[in-house]
């Protein structure tokens, strides 16, 4: 199946996200590793960008896609199967095992 946004083609999910949000992931996630400058500039960039009108309908948009792919994948997201709990062995009164 081919995602586009406009005229767009996403060719992976981080993809499709940026072109959705108009700005990469990592400036709002960040990425690994990153140093304390490093994360500074990023969240004020971050601040710059929200602050620009053309962006601010981005929390709003943000909070609809994740809504839309919790939706889309629901099924998948609870879809859980409980695990077996582990049997735990009982001890006789004088403290060896059953099976002594």
């Amino acid at each position: 199946m081919r995602m586009y946004v406009g005229h767009q083609q996403a060719v992976s999910a981080e993809e499709f996200v940026e072109l959705a949000l108009g700005t990469p992931v990592e400036l709002w996630l960040g990425v690994e590793g990153e140093s304390e400058m490093e994360r500074a500039a990023r969240l004020d960039a971050a601040r710059d960008i929200l602050a620009a009108p053309e962006y601010r309908s981005l929390p709003d948009d943000v909070a609809r896609i994740a809504a839309e792919v919790i939706e889309a994948h629901a099924p998948e997201l609870f879809n859980v199967i409980p695990l077996a709990r582990p049997v735990s062995r009982r001890r006789s009164r004088s403290g060896k095992g059953a099976a002594a």
